[in-house]
Parts: structure tokens; C-alpha cells; sequence
């Protein structure tokens, strides 16, 4: 497991964040260009270790209901990696990076986009469905018979 300074030099090759102390000790960081009102990457690091990054809706990541992932035990790559994943995610090219392609019956063709804390599902610029997971979003698409392309 890495040390609280361990981890605060990782976290600190990251020059868009922003350090904020806060209560007991712990650490904040932000990400104030976020396209979202949520701007905290990495919530009370904690000097025992213990410290989460949100990562919202991000379905690579196991998040708990608030979108926090625990990063006590994390390696310095995953640690970089979920960093990287997480101000992505709350940036500008977060709407780029979370779209998929999906092509179905009769060669048509639906848009998979992340927006805000929703998966939406586009025919065209026309709205067709919308879900709160990914998760969700896709089983839907595999039941209408759609294939990620």
C-alpha cells in the first residue's frame, strides 16, 4: 500500500488539480475546469491511506452509489490511471471519449452518449431512450438486437 506522501506525489503530477485541506488531516483535490458542478478528483485522502477518486458512472470502475472508488490499496499505475480516467470524466473531452456507436437491425444506426449522469441513446439528434447506467443502457441496445461497432 502506498504512504499518504506517496500518494500526494502522485496526485501532484496532476497540475490541473487543486489542493484543499480539509478536516482530520485529509486532503481534497479539484479539477475547477469541470464541465459538471461535481469538481473533487480525489476525496479525503486520509494521512492512515485510505482516500477515494470519483469516477461517476464510469463502468470500468467499481464506484459506490456516490461514485467514489476506494484507493487505499492502489498500486502508483492504478492510481495514475483512475486519476487520469477520473479528470477525464469531468472535463471537456469526457463527452468525446464516452460515446459508442451501435448498429442493429437493417443497418441502423444508434448513438450511445454519456451526458452529465445519464446514458442517452440518440437516433440521429432525435432522443430515444435514456438511462441512469451504463449497465442499463446496454442491455437495452443487446435486446433491441444492437451491437457495439
Amino acid at each position: 500500500m502506498l504512504s499518504f506522501n506517496e500518494k500526494i506525489s502522485i496526485i501532484e503530477e496532476f497540475p490541473q488539480l487543486e489542493r484543499k485541506d480539509v478536516s482530520l488531516g485529509r486532503v481534497n483535490y479539484h479539477y475547477y475546469p469541470s464541465v459538471y458542478d461535481k469538481t473533487i478528483v480525489v476525496h479525503h485522502l486520509h494521512p492512515n491511506g485510505n482516500g477515494f477518486v470519483y469516477t461517476g458512472q464510469l463502468s470500468e470502475y467499481d464506484a459506490d452509489s456516490k461514485g467514489l472508488v476506494n484507493i487505499r490499496n492502489y498500486t502508483e499505475n492504478q492510481l495514475r490511471e483512475i486519476i487520469t480516467s477520473a479528470i477525464g470524466n469531468l472535463s471537456t473531452d469526457a463527452e468525446i471519449s464516452h460515446k459508442q456507436t451501435w448498429t442493429g437491425p437493417d443497418n441502423q444506426s444508434l448513438l450511445l452518449v454519456q451526458e452529465d449522469y445519464f446514458w442517452n441513446i440518440y437516433t440521429g439528434e432525435m432522443l430515444e431512450e435514456s438511462f441512469e447506467t451504463y449497465n442499463e443502457a446496454e442491455a437495452y441496445l443487446k435486446e433491441e438486437g444492437f451491437i457495439k461497432t
